[in-house]
């Protein structure tokens, strides 16, 4: 039998996701040691490997098959844009990406004037401004705290995620609009789903019932 590969977004998707593996049965006893300074860890047994990586990498590795399996949040799917398949929104990890400024800057967001976005997120900003509200605007990409674009006056907004809005909230800036909700989800590399599918399908069909048991 090959070796399944999951592919998880590190910090907390990592934990949160290995808790729910492991009450369908699924541990890696490897993961567990913190000192590790393994890449890649085993468990022989189930025939199944895990690999830690940063968040945005994960869809590029189940994309091009180095990991059959991904865990990430889906705000990085749709700003990857990878070929893979979605099949499971596994419930944690939940925000949303959001417009946010200033207050007064809501009366530019109403008249389709041309403003200046800065975002972590340029795809998911040029597609909700072009093609859902159909206003043109300068995306600036920011790797850091994108709150600092309104405040110093690189950007008119930003769209970012938010989780509580605590943070905004102290450096006077609010949400303006929602853009969708995110949370974290799996996905499956495109070929594995068809050579894999039983072990696969078999996986997801006890993660959705253990997540079922978690909503009751």
């Amino acid at each position: 039998m090959e070796y399944l590969t999951f592919a998880l977004a590190k910090g907390r998707l990592a934990a949160k996701t290995l808790e729910l593996l492991e009450q369908i049965g699924i541990t890696c006893e490897e993961m567990k040691d913190k000192s590790s300074r393994k890449l890649i860890f085993v468990n022989e047994e189930l025939k199944l490997k895990f690999f830690l990586s940063k968040g945005p990498d994960v869809p590029t590795y189940v994309e091009y098959g180095a990991a059959d399996i991904g865990v990430v949040g889906s705000d990085t799917i749709l700003e990857e844009n990878r070929r893979v398949y979605e099949v499971l929104d596994l419930g944690f990890g939940k925000c949303r990406m959001c417009v946010c400024g200033p207050a007064f800057a809501k009366e530019l967001l109403q008249h389709h004037e041309m403003i200046r976005v800065a975002s972590k997120y340029p795809k998911i900003a040029k597609d909700y401004f072009y093609n859902q509200k159909h206003q043109t605007v300068d995306i600036i990409k920011l790797n850091g705290s994108v709150e600092l674009g309104p405040i110093v006056g690189l950007s008119d907004v930003i769209v970012d995620i938010v989780e509580t809005g605590s943070t905004l909230k102290e450096n006077g800036l609010e949400v303006l609009e929602e853009i969708c909700p995110l949370s974290a989800r799996m996905i499956v590399n495109q070929v594995s789903m068809k050579m894999e599918a039983e072990r696969i399908k078999k996986i997801l069909q006890a993660l959705k019932e253990a997540l079922k048991k978690c909503e009751l």
